[in-house]
C-alpha cells in the first residue's frame, strides 16, 4: 500500500534522494511544490516523488510498494532515478509505452554565468521585439500559456508564480513570441523553462529572454539552473556560459500503451 507523504517524511526522505542531481527534485524536498508518495508514513523504503510531468523514484526498487507505483504514474510523464537498479526495475515493469532518451546535466556553478556575456546577449532583441518581466497581464494572455503550459503550472495559481516565481516575455506587436520563467523553485534559486513559438525562432529570442532571467536571478541572489532537454537546449546553455556535466537517462512513460 502506497501513503500520501506528509510534511514529516518529506523531511526524512531527503537522504533517499542524494544521488539526483536535480533542483525539481529538491524544490519538493525543501517544501516548496510538489508531492511524494511511500510505503510507510513513518519509515519509508520507497519513495515516489512528483513535480508536475517529472517523477523521481528512490529507496528500495525491489518491493511491491515500488510495483504499485510504477502501475500508477500520472499520465504522460518524465521518469528520473538514480540507480541502474531502478533503471532496470522500470524497463522490466513497463515493457510497453517506455522511451529512454537522454537529457543533459549541466554545472551548478554561479562563476560560470559572466554578467557582461550575458547582458551582451540581451543587447541583441532585435528592432520591433520588446523584453517584459511577466506580470498579470503577460501571464493571462493566451499567446504566453499556448508557448508552454508549464510556465507557471507548478503553482498554485498565476498570483502565486508572480508571488513566488520569475519570468521575462519577448513581446511581438503584443504577442509573447519567446518566454523564460521559473517552472519550479528551490531554496537557492529556479530551474528555468523556456519556449519560442515555431514561427519565432532562429532570431535569437531564446536566448535574449532566458539573459533577462539569468541576470534578474543573478542580481538577486539566486541561481538560475538549466537542465537541458536535448542538444538544441544544451547549445542554447552553453552560449549563455553554463558548462556541461554528464549526459543522464530519462524515461518518457505512456501510461495509455
Amino acid at each position: 500500500m502506497i501513503y500520501k507523504a506528509n510534511d514529516d517524511v518529506r523531511k526524512s526522505l531527503v537522504p533517499m534522494f542524494e544521488n539526483i542531481d536535480s533542483t525539481i527534485v529538491q524544490s519538493y524536498l525543501q517544501g516548496h511544490m510538489g508531492t511524494a508518495y511511500v510505503d510507510d508514513l513513518k519509515n519509508p523504503t520507497v519513495a515516489q516523488v512528483v513535480v508536475g510531468i517529472f517523477v523521481f523514484y528512490a529507496g528500495n526498487p525491489d518491493t511491491e510498494a515500488a510495483e504499485e507505483m510504477l502501475n500508477n504514474l500520472p499520465d504522460y510523464n518524465l521518469v528520473i532515478v538514480g540507480s541502474d537498479d531502478w533503471k532496470r526495475r522500470i524497463e522490466s515493469a513497463r515493457r510497453n509505452g517506455v522511451e529512454k532518451f537522454p537529457r543533459y546535466s549541466l554545472e551548478k556553478n554561479p562563476a560560470h554565468l559572466d554578467r557582461n556575456h550575458i547582458q551582451s546577449i540581451l543587447a541583441t532583441l532585435p528592432d520591433g521585439y520588446e523584453v517584459k518581466k511577466v506580470d498579470k497581464e503577460i501571464a493571462d494572455k493566451a499567446s504566453f500559456d499556448e508557448l508552454s503550459e508549464d510556465f507557471v503550472s507548478q503553482f498554485e495559481s498565476v498570483d502565486d508564480f508572480l508571488e513566488r516565481g520569475k519570468g521575462y516575455a519577448v513581446l511581438f506587436e503584443g504577442k509573447v513570441v519567446s518566454a523564460a520563467t521559473s517552472f519550479s523553485i528551490f531554496d537557492e534559486g529556479i530551474e528555468i523553462e523556456i519556449a519560442t513559438d515555431p514561427d519565432y525562432r532562429r532570431k535569437g529570442l531564446a536566448a535574449v529572454t532566458a539573459s533577462a532571467l539569468i541576470l534578474d536571478c543573478l542580481d538577486n541572489g539566486l541561481y538560475p539552473s538549466w537542465d537541458a532537454a536535448n542538444a538544441e537546449s544544451l547549445q542554447l546553455a552553453e552560449k549563455l556560459g553554463y558548462v556541461f556535466k554528464e549526459t543522464y537517462d530519462t524515461y518518457f512513460i505512456d501510461t495509455g500503451k
